[in-house]
């Protein structure tokens, strides 16, 4: 099953592969399990800059060589490289450790001290460009998510990455709605 996701309305998989600690494993059974759920239809791949350092993102870009076009690629920028040029900088760290010229989402890992119209500049330069189709942000709740929307205007913000699972609903009363109200998507990290 997939949704439309993002500014481009490009299509991603309703349950998708995070990668997380996969850089724990051995590498050639991540790389088969990732394939694996790729023939499965988990199309839309999670990982990032942070993720064993950038490790991840290599296990990651193994595992889709030769498949890109297959995947919906998501990673992430950390809040302390979020500055317009650091954010452009770790994009491009990013897509050369994935062996790709294009994410199809880049999110903002979580709020730092870095103004959010710096990263948000930068991910729209980078749009622009072509090496991210959309982008927007992990672990924000609605007072970060009503200061997201003033800044960029609606249709922007792709989605919001959240914790969520049957023991951590929480988003559930405020998040959720304020993204459904918005045209947000809620994309939840560790849901099993």
């Amino acid at each position: 099953m997939e949704r439309a996701f993002g500014q481009g309305g490009q299509r991603a998989s309703v349950i998708g592969q995070g990668s997380w600690n996969i850089e724990l494993s051995e590498r050639k059974a991540v790389v088969a399990a990732l394939r694996r759920g790729l023939d499965l239809g988990l199309t839309h791949i999670d990982t990032a800059e942070m993720y064993g350092d950038g490790r991840s993102e290599e296990i990651v870009g193994e595992a889709i060589s030769g498949r890109r076009d297959e995947v919906f690629l998501v990673s992430k920028v950390l809040p302390h490289n979020a500055s317009r040029a650091g954010t452009r900088a770790a994009c491009e760290r990013s897509l050369q450790r994935l062996g790709t010229d294009r994410l199809d989402c880049y999110l903002l890992h979580w709020r730092g001290s870095y103004p959010l119209e710096e990263t948000f500049a930068a991910f729209e330069a980078l749009r622009e460009e072509g090496k991210i189709r959309s982008w927007g942000v992990s672990n924000f709740d609605v007072d970060d998510l009503d200061e997201a929307l003033e800044l960029v205007g609606p249709g922007r913000i792709a989605c919001n990455q959240v914790l969520y699972h049957l023991r951590e609903r929480a988003i559930e009363h405020v998040v959720i709605p304020w993204c459904e109200k918005h045209g947000v998507a809620v994309t939840a990290y560790s849901p099993f």
